[in-house]
């Protein structure tokens, strides 16, 4: 079974939907949620499916403290489903090629520091795109520049509000998040 990590900051929709689908896989599972936000729902979401949830500061994820905890873990994939901090270099060089993001847009437009959910959403529909969609990618030093695994484009008619988009994108990101963890971990995608 492989082990799985998944960082979260907010409400946890996607972690919750990646731990449902792996609890009904074979090939891996996930081992547990990790939060800078000590009020975050992500942590009752884990919960109420027996994943254990690590809260840690800022300046734990700087100094290391994070990595020697995940380090106790081994995981073969750690994911990021809406986790808002810059991820530090230490745990990229321990786990090359085996941290992967989930972006709300089509990478390299709207990425980048600051450019996460509604802000997101509201640039698009305010520069009339024609499409929009998520990316998933490996994490490297720099907001949202990884190699890029995945792309999946929705069709934009113009009138959506920044909500509608969102809506679209949470669709995309329910569907697409888990099957591409688990093809990444079969070694089907790299």
């Amino acid at each position: 079974m492989k082990k799985i990590v998944v960082f979260a900051s907010g409400s946890g929709t996607n972690a919750e939907n990646i731990i449902k689908y792996f609890a009904k896989t074979e090939i891996g599972t996930v081992e547990a949620v990790f939060t800078n936000n000590q009020s975050a729902q992500v942590i009752e979401r884990a919960k109420n499916y027996g994943v254990p949830s690590v809260i840690f500061s800022k300046e734990e994820l700087i100094e290391g403290i994070v990595l020697q905890k995940i380090n106790e873990i081994q995981p073969d994939m750690i994911v990021l489903a809406g986790f808002l901090l810059k991820f530090p270099e230490n745990i990229i060089a321990v786990y090359p090629h085996k941290i992967i993001n989930i972006h709300p847009a089509l990478l390299p437009k709207y990425g980048g520091k600051g450019m996460y959910g509604m802000y997101i959403h509201r640039a698009i529909v305010g520069n009339k795109e024609v499409e929009t969609g998520i990316t998933i990618h490996f994490v490297n030093e720099n907001y949202d520049e990884g190699n890029i695994i995945f792309q999946k484009k929705v069709a934009l008619s113009g009138d959506e509000t920044p909500e509608e988009v969102a809506g679209k994108i949470h669709e995309l990101e329910q569907k697409y998040f888990p099957e591409v963890i688990e093809r990444l971990l079969e070694g089907k995608m790299s």
